[in-house]
C-alpha cells in the first residue's frame, strides 16, 4: 500500500512540475482604465466567459473554440475588445489552449506573479479592463522563448478580411 502511494504521489509530483516549466518575471503593474462594477460584467459577459476573466478561472484544456484556429486576424479581449494578439503571433504548442510566443505592442497585456495552486506562475492580464487572459510560460518553440497560454473564453476573433474594411471606412472618411 506505502509503495503505490509513494508511486503516486511521486508520479503526480512528476506530471505537475513537468507542466509548470521555466517562468518569466513579471514585466509591468498598472492599473485597469475599464473599471466597471460586478453587476455590470455579470451583464457583459456570458457565464464562462465571466469565470474566466473576472473570477480568473480556467476553461478545460482543448475545449476552446480558438485552439485550432488558423485564420488570418486580430484576437481581441472579450470583457473591453482591445487587440492583444495576431494571428502570427499564434503557434500550435499541443497544451490545449491558444498560445503566442508575443504581444501586440503598446503594454497592452500586464504580467503579474501568481502563487495560487502551489506554482509559481506569471499571470498575464488585460491593462485595459483587468481581465484574466492565462499564463505567460518561457518555453515557446519560436525566437522568442516565449508561450503566452490564453483561455479562448477570455478572447474574441477578428477575421482579417473585416479588419479591412473597417480600416477603409475609417480612411475614407
Amino acid at each position: 500500500m506505502s509503495i503505490r502511494f509513494f508511486l503516486s504521489i511521486l508520479l503526480l509530483s512528476f506530471a505537475f512540475c513537468s507542466c509548470a516549466q521555466k517562468q518569466s518575471s513579471p514585466k509591468q503593474q498598472k492599473e485597469p482604465e475599464m473599471k466597471l462594477s460586478e453587476k455590470e460584467w455579470r451583464a457583459k459577459l456570458t457565464p464562462q466567459q465571466y469565470y474566466i476573466l473576472r473570477e480568473k478561472g480556467t476553461e478545460r484544456a482543448f475545449s476552446g473554440e480558438f485552439v485550432l484556429t488558423k485564420e488570418k486576424g486580430t484576437y481581441k479581449c472579450a470583457g473591453c475588445g482591445e487587440a492583444l494578439f495576431s494571428d502570427d503571433m499564434k503557434f500550435e504548442s499541443h497544451c490545449g489552449w491558444p498560445s503566442f510566443d508575443r504581444e501586440i505592442e503598446g503594454g497592452k497585456i500586464v504580467q503579474t506573479e501568481d502563487l495560487s495552486h502551489g506554482m509559481k506562475r506569471i499571470e498575464i492580464t488585460c491593462a485595459k479592463c483587468g481581465g484574466h487572459l492565462g499564463h505567460i510560460f518561457d518555453d515557446g518553440p519560436t525566437k522568442t522563448g516565449q508561450r503566452y497560454c490564453v483561455n479562448s473564453l477570455s478572447l474574441t476573433f477578428e477575421p482579417k478580411k473585416k479588419a479591412e474594411k473597417e480600416q477603409l471606412k475609417k480612411t475614407d472618411k
